[in-house]
């Protein structure tokens, strides 16, 4: 197969037995690789606790990972989410795809449980799995540090392995399989670190073709502002974003209580690349070099991370912010669900957290260090729960939202709620068209239209996840150029329609697959403060509370045009006619 290495590697951690088989052509052929490959190859394993040793762990490549195409360094983890119960993927950038491609792997699937701790190490076809004791009680830098950087790595610090329920797994240092707590799923295996190096190249169909179609999509990129304007994300990462939601009034503050915060402009994108010097840098195969690096090496924060340590906690102190993503990145925890399950508590206990405090919490989550540390990490869903507070949680199927208040958004309001994993803007990120314009504008304050958008949306990031290409490059090329793309690659032929058609089955076995464990409509649903307060108006804009029948009228429409019976269910004719009876 061209574009993949037809190998895959299966490790058992229970008995140390490693085993290199035929990557399955079929699995490929229906789900391309990545997110759609490791959903499908878990299958219904899922129903498994995250912390059962049959439970598999899988790290997937796509086709285009090590190829010329742009933005083709990324790689999928796929597993049960500790913290939501969910099937959950995460999208990690860095360079780990590209050197386990190179190595001579499709993907990994790991299952057991090691009886101590190991690190496993792939060097070409060599795979090694070692003791790993000497690396426990070490956060991220540490760990690194004592298995040399030569290569790529993905490791857990103390958070995972304390299994803490939103821990997250770090590739190279600072790019995280962030949400969903799927670190904990690496700690409840014993297994620290793994390391991996490799120098084979993959061979592609038809360079010449694949050459055309990267220039195609570098031509989009250069001309694309939201990408390589002046403003755009090669120039402040996404940091740039804080400036337009604030100026949107959709910003969450106070654990979204309000949508606006007045302090904000401290730690925009401008205001973090004048302070720290910030120096472009990103993943393997990446033109567009979103991530931002400090003149003394400081990790500048993303959006999300910047605006939860900021705006939700009332903190504009940007030393502590970016100080509190240093913090998560060395003992690997989201930082979206650390800054919400933290603003959480500040509700609950009534307090607002000078920034030392919060750096504080932070360690104690880390380190699920006394009372309130060992409490706050199991999310802010059980935290709420167990304070009697349940309405506190600004969470959608127990995962805590970003920085996107839905109330500014309504797109955005539904594809909290039809999110597989839980409340994500990823799924089908509706920020592209109801607040960067892109590819149209969209009404922002209106539901019509948005069910068949957002479906067709979470099918081609489903298909975008899988290949595995970055969204951002989404803003200027579209499905067109990477059908041509992937066509070069594989040797098969790709269109739009095809692609989305894959999309669609992989984003539908997931929500299947979720209702093996107990998930229905019941689940799609947000917080009831977005129906019942507003949020921080001004004179053109009014934040008004989000309309419950309107709402559900259009998670109707959704479930009508997905094809899921009244409770969001998948049907078996769906089922069949995707070609996913054998999940049934």
């Amino acid at each position: 197969m061209y574009g993949y290495t037809s190998r895959s590697l299966h490790i058992d951690l229970s008995s140390g037995r490693i085993t290199i088989f035929d990557t399955p052509q079929d699995l490929m052929v229906k789900f391309i690789g990545g997110r759609g490959a490791g959903v499908a190859l878990a299958g219904r394993r899922i129903t498994r606790n995250f912390d059962d040793q049959a439970m598999p762990l899988i790290f997937a490549t796509g086709p285009l990972v090590a190829t010329a195409t742009p933005t083709s360094g990324r790689s999928s983890v796929i597993s049960r989410s500790p913290l939501t119960g969910t099937i959950c993927d995460c999208s990690a950038g860095g360079k780990f795809g590209t050197e386990l491609k190179r190595a001579g792997f499709d993907l990994i699937e790991i299952v057991g449980i090691a009886d101590t701790w190991k690190m496993i190490s792939i060097e070409d076809q060599n795979v090694i799995i070692s003791d790993a004791v000497h690396l426990v009680g070490k956060n991220v830098t540490d760990v690194r540090k004592a298995i040399g950087r030569d290569g790529a790595d993905a490791v857990i610090g103390i958070s995972g392995e304390k299994q803490v329920r939103f821990s997250s797994i770090v590739f190279d240092g600072h790019y995280l399989a962030g949400r969903g707590g799927i670190g904990a799923v690496m700690g409840a295996k014993n297994l620290k670190a793994i390391r991996v190096k490799g120098t084979a190249s993959v061979g592609v169909f038809d360079a010449a073709a694949l050459r055309v179609s990267r220039e195609e999509i570098m031509r989009l990129l250069r001309a694309s502002q939201a990408v390589f304007g002046e403003l755009g994300i090669s120039a402040f990462g996404t940091a740039a974003l804080v400036d337009l939601i604030h100026a949107r009034r959709m910003e969450p503050t106070d654990n979204f209580r309000q949508t606006y915060y007045d302090h904000s402009s401290a730690y925009s994108g401008y205001a973090l690349k004048t302070r720290f010097f910030a120096k472009k840098t990103g993943c393997s195969g990446c033109p567009i070099l979103c991530k931002k690096v400090g003149e003394k090496g400081a990790v500048i924060p993303e959006y999300e991370t910047v605006s939860h340590f900021g705006a939700l906690n009332l903190n504009h102190d940007v030393d502590s912010i970016v100080e509190a993503n240093r913090l998560c990145n060395e003992y690997g925890l989201d930082t979206i669900s650390t800054a919400a399950t933290i603003a959480c508590y500040a509700e609950i206990q009534n307090k607002r957290l000078a920034p030392e405090t919060i750096l504080d919490i932070i360690c104690d989550i880390g380190e699920c260090r006394g009372g309130y540390g060992e409490m706050l990490s199991q999310g802010s869903h059980r935290y709420a729960i167990a304070s009697g507070r349940s309405s506190a949680s600004m969470s959608v199927k127990g995962l805590e939202l970003p920085a996107y208040d839905p109330r500014g958004a309504f797109g955005l309001a539904l594809a909290y709620v039809t999110s597989n994993r839980g409340g994500c803007h990823l799924r089908a990120y509706p920020i592209s068209h109801e607040i960067l314009r892109k590819p149209v504008a969209t009404n922002r304050f209106s539901f019509e239209g948005k069910a068949r958008i957002i479906k067709i949306a979470e099918d081609m990031n489903a298909v975008i996840d899988s290949l595995t290409a970055c969204k951002f490059v989404f803003f200027a090329a579209s499905l067109e150029e990477y059908a041509k793309a992937v066509s070069a690659v594989a040797g098969r032929e790709y269109d739009t329609q095809s692609l989305l058609r894959t999309g669609e089955r992989i984003y539908v076995l997931e929500r299947y697959l979720n209702t093996l464990n107990g998930f229905s409509a019941v689940d799609d649903d947000l917080p009831e403060r977005f129906f019942a307060e507003e949020g921080t108006s001004s004179p053109n804009i009014m934040m008004k509370p989000l309309d419950r029948k309107a709402f559900l009228q259009a998670r109707a429409n959704y479930y009508k045009i997905r094809g899921y019976d009244n409770n969001g269910i998948p049907t078996p004719p769906l089922m069949e006619k995707l070609g996913l009876e054998e999940y049934l």
